[in-house]
């Protein structure tokens, strides 16, 4: 559902791109693959798919995803977004999603070596948000929303990760020695169902473990969300995305 909606949110950018018929298309970080099986469709069986993700375990799930929808112009390697494996200069487009937040003080080095696998003319097209600037209505009924992840925000300052990248990619295209930069922002507004949980969740085992919170925070995180699972009305979040494409010189 993700994947479909980000395809039709950025369709126009998509294209400018380079993602069309017949193109062959990197998507690094690919994670369970669903981006990467929009993109199998949209540049069909004259096109292929690159599908790269460290995870070994994500790269089951997207191969038993692309085997069920039948598509047989992808491949699939596991490596890092900054060492791929993929050959220099041996795709039209290289996507990288939603990576660099979470590879502090990498986030150059990933972005050079993407710029390495385009061909001549080839563009780099990357997305990544600005976790500052997440907002949800209404504001008096989100008030543990917007304390989780200012908590999840400095965790991963902690780390070295600056979830605010996305106001960089522009910078960070150029700086890579490509051009004609096109950096674009908007905010993508959600409606999240009961149940839904936010990045933050999944990863309070791991905030836990470094002392960024305690256990009583998890539990009253989880009766808050409980309580915003019986509004009658969903909050309305708004999603901060920014996306940033640019060309490597012909």
């Amino acid at each position: 559902m993700m994947a479909q909606r980000a395809a039709e949110d950025e369709a126009d950018q998509w294209a400018a791109a380079g993602i069309a018929a017949g193109a062959v298309v990197a998507d690094v970080g690919c994670g369970p693959g669903a981006v990467s099986a929009v993109l199998a469709k949209l540049v069909g069986p004259q096109g292929r798919v690159h599908a790269v993700d460290r995870d070994p375990q994500a790269l089951t799930l997207a191969r038993r995803g692309a085997q069920a929808e039948g598509l047989s112009n992808m491949d699939f390697g596991e490596g890092g977004a900054d060492r791929t494996g993929l050959e220099t200069e041996s795709v039209d487009v290289v996507m990288l999603r939603h990576v660099l937040a979470h590879n502090g003080g990498l986030e150059q080095a990933i972005v050079d070596h993407l710029a390495s696998l385009v061909r001549p003319g080839g563009a780099v097209y990357l997305v990544d948000s600005e976790a500052s600037a997440m907002r949800w209505y209404p504001v008096q009924e989100a008030a543990v929303l917007v304390a989780i992840n200012e908590r999840y925000r400095q965790f991963h300052a902690g780390l070295g990760n600056d979830l605010s990248v996305g106001l960089r990619l522009g910078e960070l295209l150029a700086r890579a020695g490509l051009e004609n930069v096109d950096h674009q922002g908007r905010y993508t507004i959600v409606h999240p169902p009961p149940g839904m949980r936010p990045p933050p969740w999944a990863a309070r085992e791991q905030m836990l473990t470094a002392g960024a919170i305690t256990d009583s925070d998890i539990a009253t995180w989880q009766t808050e969300f409980e309580r915003l699972d019986q509004r009658q009305t969903p909050l309305t979040m708004f999603v901060p995305t920014f996306t940033a494409s640019a060309r490597k010189p012909s």
